[in-house]
């Protein structure tokens, strides 16, 4: 099954439920800091779109509160954003490292951390 394209809102109700574990609504909504908060059905119909999208699910209810928990991995709809915007790109993830270096986002240890990451991939592909 392909990963739904999420907008900031559902990303933001996920991570909710990534770091929270399975939460009813009301929970979700309290999540958000108080001054920047979403009304409550705001939540609910956003809530109801991901379940539609399969990217959560009803696990139980108590009283008329139904619980809900991620369905999708928070590295799976990550790498969905992350591919996304490499599309964007032309598939070419050049131009996304030449700005997060020339804005300082990239650091030397993130270059470091990734060189490490591509030479365990690349023994492990020599290995298979």
């Amino acid at each position: 099954m392909a990963l739904p394209k999420l907008t900031r809102l559902e990303l933001q109700i996920m991570e909710a439920l990534w770091s929270g574990g399975a939460l009813c609504i009301r929970e979700i909504v309290e999540t958000f800091p108080a001054k920047r908060r979403p009304a409550y059905s705001t939540i609910q119909t956003t809530v109801y779109r991901l379940e539609e999208k399969k990217a959560l699910r009803r696990v139980r209810k108590i009283g008329n509160a139904h619980i809900f928990e991620a369905a999708i991995e928070r590295d799976a709809a990550r790498g969905r954003l992350i591919d996304d915007l490499l599309n964007l790109f032309g598939g070419r993830a050049l131009p996304v490292m030449t700005h997060l270096a020339e804005t300082g986002k990239l650091t030397l240890d993130d270059i470091q951390e990734t060189e490490e990451l591509l030479r365990t991939l690349a023994a492990k592909e020599r290995s298979e």
